[in-house]
């Protein structure tokens, strides 16, 4: 094929049949942006829609079916990552350049320029990138939603099962196909069990922005609407050997933890974020997390709690969510 490029089908699950299609990269020759999605002065974040096009050299063939197309579609995350305390000395050496921009008594400021090996940009690419990619990271207008349990039942749950959400990738994970060699502890217990392994935002190169999920075995459990006090033992377990486990391979206490779940989540099976105190990280706000000390306590207390209470939410104006609770009448 042309450029030595090729393109995955994307089945009705909006994945690849062959999850070999996205091979590694060594740069972004052949790239061309097409427009900036959004941006995040805060994390230092922006999201690029691009396409790689026919002559594009840097995408090595895979198994995957030609395209129709002469361009593929891609999305690009680019973050700048956070300093690393251990190479702040070379950083600041003399390979680091200044330039003044202002002086005023004993007040300077300047622009540097680093050694690139000490200045990386954390990239993540998704590519074959479609539709639903492209409108993820779009910037779209928030709006706070409550969803009481009569809403759960009768707009959310039945929106949940008219779309076909995979979650494949997550099975990759849970059965050892892929990312494997990233999993930092594994308790394989069927009812009980979870894995754990960083998250694709934390760069792993301190812990100060320390970054983990925790993805349970068992299969069936969309979010924690559906936990009740049978699932205790699945959750103090979780919270129990996370603590454990960090603690020794990080040095971070169980006071310096924020354990939590989203919702609604980006994917319909139970995972708990798991991040140092520290580290503002995207979703751990009020109107999102969802703390698991919490949840324990509620369910202690009620262990039909999550079946009855209402919840509040954030949705974007273009999640078919927020469309079904704005033809309810749900939304000013």
């Amino acid at each position: 094929m042309e450029g030595a490029k090729k393109k995955a089908k994307l089945d009705a699950n909006d994945r690849s049949i062959d999850d070999q299609c996205h091979q590694p990269i060594g740069d972004f020759s052949g790239f061309k942006i097409l427009k900036i999605l959004n941006e995040n002065h805060q994390s230092k974040t922006i999201f690029v829609h691009g396409k790689f096009t026919a002559d594009a050299t840097t995408i090595e063939g895979g198994d995957c079916a030609n395209s129709d197309d002469d361009d593929d579609d891609a999305v690009a995350i680019l973050e700048k990552t956070a300093f690393n305390k251990d190479s702040l000395q070379d950083l600041m050496s003399k390979d680091m350049s200044l330039k003044n921009s202002m002086h005023n008594d004993i007040y300077g400021t300047y622009s540097g320029r680093a050694n690139p090996e000490l200045n990386e940009i954390k990239v993540t690419l998704i590519y074959p990138a479609s539709q639903k990619h492209i409108d993820k990271y779009t910037e779209h207008e928030p709006y706070l939603i409550c969803e009481t349990a009569t809403d759960y039942d009768t707009i959310t749950l039945p929106h949940l099962h008219s779309q076909t959400f995979s979650i494949q990738w997550v099975y990759n994970i849970l059965e050892k196909k892929k990312e494997w060699e990233r999993i930092v502890f594994e308790d394989s217990d069927p009812e009980n069990g979870f894995i754990l392994l960083p998250d694709m935002k934390w760069d792993q190169s301190q812990a100060d922005n320390l970054y983990l999920v925790a993805i349970v075995h068992k299969h069936g459990i969309k979010s924690l609407r559906d936990l009740t006090n049978k699932h205790l033992p699945l959750l103090t377990n979780i919270r129990d050997k996370t603590v454990a486990v960090v603690e020794e391979k990080y040095g971070i206490t169980r006071s310096q933890l924020r354990m939590y779940f989203h919702y609604q989540p980006s994917y319909y099976h139970l995972h708990i974020h798991v991040t140092h105190l520290k580290y503002d990280a995207p979703g751990s706000n009020i109107t999102k997390a969802h703390l698991l000390d919490d949840i324990i306590s509620n369910i202690q207390l009620k262990s039909d709690y999550y079946q009855t209470q209402a919840l509040m939410f954030t949705a974007r104006d273009n999640d078919p969510l927020f469309v079904k609770y704005k033809q309810a009448g749900k939304i000013d």
